[in-house]
């Protein structure tokens, strides 16, 4: 009896979760559906009381990402990932899941506005959102990358830079674009990596070792240049260091981060 309660249970369980995805599906679909209606139409205005006039051009196409952000999931698995985002009441979703053993998961077109970056900015970039694809890796934040997972990750963006010409200094984390408010894919991504892949930037570490610096190098130039938001100088400068210095990460630049930012300057 015991053993037909607890069955009954898992049962009742997996019956919720696939209805999550076929509600979320259905949503998705619909949404889409009438999204590609509304672009079809263009609802005429009113400028200065009077009627516009409407005339449709056909030189036009989808407007297209620009910016590649990574983060982690900050959660436990794939399955509760896929959960949050398919759920309407958390109001967060992301264009891409990859989990620990590599799987690639799409949860968005591209082409969609998804809600993984909240506020931040890139350059002159102050809505994220707009021009931006997600990429959650399944990850706690305490934990390695695997092999398989960041694998995985190149192929994609080798992919994603390619159809959208995304350039290297575009690739960036939910920490670049968030200082102070995010610190993911946390200090252990391995962001050499890719660049090693043409993926992203880094310095050249054998410059690093005789590089001089100019008398007039200013770092809140330097880390707008790039496209960090400097306006609490101390979070730009945590989060450049979490990306850049990960074993000395803190809230103040040294000779070294000063000569990895000049650095890299040269790779934008």
């Amino acid at each position: 009896m015991k053993h037909l309660k607890l069955l009954i249970i898992l049962l009742v369980l997996g019956s919720c979760s696939k209805n999550i995805y076929q509600i979320s599906t259905k949503a998705y679909n619909k949404k889409a559906k009438t999204l590609g209606a509304s672009l079809s139409r263009i609802k005429q205005d009113t400028v200065n009381n009077r009627l516009t006039n409407l005339v449709k051009s056909q030189n036009f196409n989808l407007r297209k990402p620009n910016l590649i952000v990574i983060h982690h999931t900050a959660q436990d698995s794939c399955q509760q990932t896929y959960r949050t985002f398919a759920l309407k009441r958390t109001q967060v979703s992301s264009h891409y899941v990859i989990c620990d053993d590599g799987t690639v998961t799409q949860m968005l077109n591209d082409l969609l506005r998804g809600w993984h970056a909240g506020n931040g900015s890139w350059g002159k970039n102050t809505d994220i959102n707009s021009t931006s694809i997600g990429i959650e890796l399944d990850n706690n934040g305490k934990e390695p990358f695997s092999y398989a997972q960041i694998n995985s990750l190149i192929f994609l963006l080798q992919k994603l830079t390619e159809k959208y010409k995304i350039p290297a200094q575009n690739i960036v984390g939910h920490s670049d674009i968030a200082p102070g408010r995010k610190v993911d894919p946390s200090a252990l991504f391995p962001w050499k990596a890719l660049a090693e892949s043409g993926l992203g930037i880094w310095y050249d570490e054998e410059k690093l070792k005789t590089v001089v610096l100019p008398l007039d190098f200013n770092v809140d130039f330097a880390l707008k240049y790039m496209g960090y938001n400097t306006k609490s100088l101390k979070n730009a400068i945590y989060s450049f260091k979490l990306r850049f210095n990960a074993e000395e990460v803190s809230h103040e630049f040294t000779e070294k981060d000063k000569k990895i930012l000049f650095l890299l300057m040269d790779e934008i």
